[in-house]
């Protein structure tokens, strides 16, 4: 018995409890309902300033008559401008708009975006068809005693525009404002030269450019529902552009503006205050101030879009395991 009890008691170690460890989720950044339909109200701003060009330009008496001065008041001639106008006129070609289109198609392959791509088929298309079905099917009603057939809206700044506004989309997000700018002012030269040339009155180059914003905005639509994410903030150089487009904008709406408030006192109480180069310098700015507009909202939308999908956490976790 006292053997037994002389055995010492046996220790126990107390047990260790397993520490629990939680690995985090990465924080998914919300997506913004405002950035995917945004295009969707943008289209509906441009359709309607192109009906509201159209209900003042074509659908009053006084819009017209503004209208057929600034298309009269380009009948003149000076050497180094109208070569320029000219040779502007000669190289708008569809067989242009369909280069670029091959390039864009081209571009958003190599980029491994046709999304992309394939939008840009869509804003060209689009935008070619409805001004092409538009000038076709609307009448012009003789209120201004010239009898010009209706052009409304220009084909040829519709092909030019489109093809800017597909340059833009197709190209890396810290370029797009450096060939929106270029692009800017290409589509001005050619809407300005339409004027000129006689062919175009002044809304009817307002009115394309609001008419390829509204399709290329459908088009971007498209490209954020297949692309979901949120928005990124915009680039200084994209915002260095929007800066300039923007100074564009507000000069010459307020020389528009004032234009065509002159304009329109010379027709009723205050006859030959204006000539009619003055009216087609008026009618130059407000085609101006629609193309620096229409190119900070497209430069803006195209900008930011989504940053690429995240790779996946099982690959790495994978790997790290196969080294092991």
């Amino acid at each position: 018995m006292s053997a037994v009890a002389s055995q010492p008691a046996p220790v126990r170690t107390p047990r260790k409890t397993p520490v629990k460890t939680s690995v985090k989720a990465p924080r998914k950044t919300p997506v913004s309902t405002w950035h995917t339909i945004s295009p969707l109200v943008v289209a509906a701003f441009a359709a309607g300033a192109a009906y509201a060009v159209h209900r003042l330009f074509i659908g009053t008496s006084l819009g017209q008559i503004i209208d057929t001065e600034a298309l009269r008041g380009g009948d003149f001639q000076h050497p180094q401008v109208s070569e320029v106008l000219t040779r502007t006129l000669d190289n708008t070609r569809f067989i242009i708009l369909a280069g670029v289109c091959l390039l864009a198609a081209v571009f958003g392959a190599l980029r491994r975006r046709m999304d992309l791509a394939l939008a840009a088929g869509f804003l060209v298309v689009t935008a070619n068809v409805v001004t092409q079905q538009l000038k076709a099917g609307l009448s012009r009603p003789l209120l201004d005693d010239f009898p010009m057939p209706n052009s409304w809206p220009s084909g040829h700044a519709t092909a030019a525009a489109s093809a800017a506004f597909v340059l833009v989309l197709v190209f890396p997000r810290a370029m797009r404002g450096m060939v929106g700018l270029a692009g800017a002012g290409y589509v001005a030269i050619v809407s300005v030269a339409t004027v000129w040339a006689e062919w175009h009155r002044p809304s009817d180059a307002i009115a394309a450019l609001f008419i390829v914003l509204a399709c290329g905005s459908l088009a971007l639509f498209g490209v954020r529902l297949l692309r979901r994410g949120p928005s990124r903030a915009l680039q200084l150089p994209n915002r260095l552009v929007m800066m300039v487009l923007g100074g564009a904008a507000v000069l010459s709406i307020a020389t528009a503006t004032f234009g065509m408030a002159s304009v329109a006192l010379s027709e009723g109480a205050l006859p030959d205050l204006v000539s009619g180069r003055f009216a087609f310098l008026t009618g130059t700015a407000g085609i101006v101030a629609a193309t620096a507009v229409a190119f900070i909202v497209w430069i803006r939308l195209t900008a930011a879009e989504p940053a690429p999908a995240p790779a996946s956490s099982s690959a790495p976790a994978s790997a790290s395991a196969s080294a092991k």
